[in-house]
């Protein structure tokens, strides 16, 4: 296995942005926007505040952003004086960069820019697409790079922001952003936002349509569409419980409220960390509380994520994986060691099977995606191998140490970015001293850099999977799925038996399983998604037509890639083909360039 860095790439340089915040650093954007459903834009203007970054020369002469598709109407200084500025095209991944000319009397610029229609960090829903059916829907997606899409900054997760805003809505919807929301409705339409804390410019959200709120504790609560808003309350009730146990671990929660929004089922991810309004997929109402660790994922990301940042895409995995750990943690806390370690052994099932089909210069914890589409970042390795890596170090501290030591690690980079390196460097100075019979730095090294799993690695297991285990045996034996006692299983236990199953499975055992446990017709994503990727390797063609329905009202990547690369595998081009053409406009622009490269959709020919 790999176990040192041994290329030339410069890992303090943010590969995915044109922005020279080496030398200049915006650090407060003043945002002003009308919301256009017709059009279809944002239209207004934001002021970027900056200075001069620690030890850069005074004669910078150039301030430069990312924009991607912005229609730029004038740039200014505060006293409306025009600035010279260009727009250079770097790529179909970075987009545009923008070069703005100025002297050292200028501090701030005000830009007057429309959006693009098809811009990738936002999607317009017609009313139709909405669970009301009645009015339309806005909602953004600013991670990894989109937030460029919608305002022209410096988009990197180097550069923290604080912000103020004003959005404008002309036909009485609500307009929500990561900042303080309050659940009163302004009777002009004007909206005020304030985010008072920097932030990575990644959790830039903005959402707008008809959105109903209730608390579900003193400091949470949801927003969300009316017909929507009884079930989901009732479904993240335990929100409030999650806080005070994560604060138990890792200090007080620093963004005053964790309010969520419930967004419309195109919503590309299971859950998005933006601070004070986190978004959520509607997938998670599975009416039994048990996909809430998303919820537990995200608020986790309060701590690891929006206090402790990657500096680059490179470094995600200090975000991801630190939060799915801890993400245990609160799970166990709240619903017991069972689920936890349920959970934990499905993180590690789902790596196993990546493993698989991963090169593996791919399965070190830094993403080699330097020069690639940084959604690629956003894989089993930076999430669970990650995961792996942090439940090993709490098993060789011990828990008591490794929760002073997690603790101090968050208290020390808060409000910070850091690359891999500097988080080596730490662990180096500051932890492995203390540690000296427990970790040592080859064995570091190995975990970080190596690729795979170190060979010392030892699963995690859970005991309540034995009746699994035993129901698998069974089906190896013939035994017909009715007779299989299934009774008390969890969603965990049905996961991990599809995932157990053999690669080749006879069309009727199949058709028994269908049968007997209705799993084609399951209103759980997870085990419906499970399910269908088994049937679909083994040309289990009857659930074809219940596939179709999935994947034209459903639009999460965790399940809408891997189904579409399940079904290509397996030859079925021309359902591709025609499945797509019926659920693409309904996925989110961010998803739709990365499924179009999948299934070679040709943009031009076929959509206008």
């Amino acid at each position: 296995m790999a176990t040192t860095v041994t290329s030339s790439w410069d890992y303090q340089h943010d590969y995915h942005s044109s922005a020279n915040t080496d030398i200049v650093c915006v650090s407060h954007l003043d945002l002003n926007l009308q919301v256009d459903f017709i059009a279809k834009k944002l239209m207004g203007q934001v002021t970027l505040h900056f200075a001069l970054a620690k030890g850069a020369d005074r004669d910078h002469g150039q301030l430069i952003l990312d924009c991607r598709d912005l229609t730029l109407f004038s740039v200014t200084d505060l006293q409306g004086q025009s600035l010279d500025f260009s727009l250079i095209d770097v790529g179909d991944i970075l987009g545009q960069k923008l070069v703005i000319q100025i002297d050292q009397s200028i501090s701030a610029v005000t830009i007057h820019y429309a959006t693009s229609p098809q811009a990738q960090g936002l999607q317009w829903l017609t009313p139709e697409q909405t669970l009301g059916k009645q009015q339309p829907y806005l909602f953004s997606q600013s991670q990894p790079i989109n937030a460029r899409s919608w305002i022209p900054l410096q988009d990197t997760p180097k550069a923290r922001v604080t912000f103020d805003a004003t959005i404008k809505v002309n036909n009485g919807l609500r307009a929500v952003m990561s900042a303080i929301n309050d659940p009163q409705m302004p009777p002009d339409g004007i909206f005020h936002f304030v985010m008072d804390k920097p932030i990575p410019t990644h959790l830039l959200a903005l959402a707008v349509g008809d959105l109903a709120f209730e608390a579900t504790g003193p400091r949470s609560g949801i927003y969300t569409e009316p017909a929507m808003l009884a079930s989901a309350v009732k479904e993240f009730e335990d929100t409030e419980a999650m806080i005070k146990v994560a604060e138990s671990l890792l200090g007080p929660y620093a963004w005053q409220r964790y309010d969520m929004i419930v967004l419309p089922p195109s919503f590309p991810f299971g859950g998005m960390e933006n601070p004070m309004l986190a978004f959520m997929t509607p997938t998670l109402i599975a009416g039994d509380k048990s996909l809430v660790s998303t919820v537990a994922h995200e608020l986790a990301h309060s701590w690891t994520g929006n206090l402790v940042s990657n500096a680059t895409w490179r470094d995600l995995w200090l975000n991801e994986g630190f939060t799915t750990y801890f993400t245990n943690r609160i799970v166990e806390a709240i619903y017991g060691k069972e689920q936890a370690d349920l959970e934990w052994v499905n993180e590690y099932t789902r790596l196993e099977a990546e493993m698989l089909s991963t090169d593996l210069i791919d399965q070190t914890l830094p993403a080699n995606v330097q020069t690639r589409d940084p959604n690629l970042a956003f894989n089993r390795f930076t999430y669970d191998k990650a995961s792996m890596f942090v439940h090993e170090l709490e098993h060789r501290f011990g828990r008591e140490a490794f929760d002073a030591f997690l603790f101090e690690y968050v208290t020390h980079f808060a409000f910070k970015a850091i690359t891999t390196e500097v988080f080596m460097a730490y662990m180096l100075q500051h932890v492995l001293p203390h540690f000296p019979d427990k970790l040592t730095e080859v064995e570091l090294t190995e975990w970080v850099y190596g690729e795979g799993l170190p060979h010392w690695f030892v699963p995690p297991a859970s005991r309540s999977l034995d009746k699994v285990h035993l129901a698998l045996v069974h089906i190896e034996h013939k035994k017909p799925p009715s007779e299989l006692k299934v009774s008390g299983w969890r969603v965990h236990h049905w996961q991990y038996f599809l995932n157990q199953l053999p690669q080749v499975v006879s069309q009727q055992l199949l058709l028994d399983l269908d049968d007997t446990f209705l799993f084609s017709q399951s209103k759980n994503s997870e085990i419906v998604c499970d399910w269908f990727r088994v049937a679909i390797r083994n040309h289990y063609d009857p659930v074809l037509a219940p596939l179709s329905v999935f994947l034209t009202s459903v639009g999460r990547a965790k399940f809408v890639k891997p189904l579409y690369s399940e079904l290509l595998v397996a030859g079925y081009k021309q359902e591709v083909e025609q499945i797509y053409a019926k659920a693409r406009a309904g996925y989110h622009p961010s998803l739709q360039v990365q499924l179009d490269k999948l299934v070679g959709w040709q943009v031009s020919v076929n959509h206008g």
